[in-house]
């Protein structure tokens, strides 16, 4: 995303757009690669309800947020690219509020990377977390990354 500052994350976070709804896969690979061939689409808000919940000293992963909406929807998997999107509006239209923020940076990448499309970047993500008392550690040599480490330990249970 680009110009965030001057987009109204809260307004595209209340959008729907028809969604929830399961949508039906047909390409082969992608039914092998997702285990089934219902994907659900679900709707920003869906994200942002999950991700409030996620206490202090506890993260997540948009995977798991993606399974737990899979599951509770009677769908295969959820839509994968959407789910990247929605997670940065809610962390965005959180970012814009003045009330009732969402804490955003419990939300990780697969593996317990750090999210740099959050305001702020990954450095900002990374003191909330370490005042959280996480461990976030760097990796890479050319494309440094950040991580939660042992981040496992810490999933909270959706």
């Amino acid at each position: 995303m680009a110009n965030e500052e001057k987009k109204d994350f809260n307004a595209m976070l209340r959008r729907d757009n028809g969604m929830p709804r399961i949508q039906t896969v047909t390409d082969e690979a992608a039914i092998r690669t997702y285990e089934g061939s219902r994907m659900l689409l679900a709707p920003p808000l869906a994200y942002d309800a999950l991700m409030r919940r996620v206490p202090a000293g506890k993260v997540t992963t948009t995977g798991e947020l993606r399974a737990h909406l899979a599951r509770e929807n009677g769908a295969d998997f959820t839509d994968p690219m959407t789910a990247g999107i929605f997670v940065s509006i809610a962390a965005w239209a959180s970012h814009q509020r003045t009330e009732d923020k969402i804490p955003y940076w419990r939300t990780l990448k697969a593996g317990g990377e750090l999210n740099p499309k959050y305001p702020g970047g990954v450095e900002a993500q990374r003191a909330r977390l370490e005042a959280e008392g996480h461990t976030v550690v760097q990796r890479g040599r050319k494309n440094l990354r950040w991580y939660v480490q042992d981040y496992e330990k810490a999933l909270y249970p959706l």
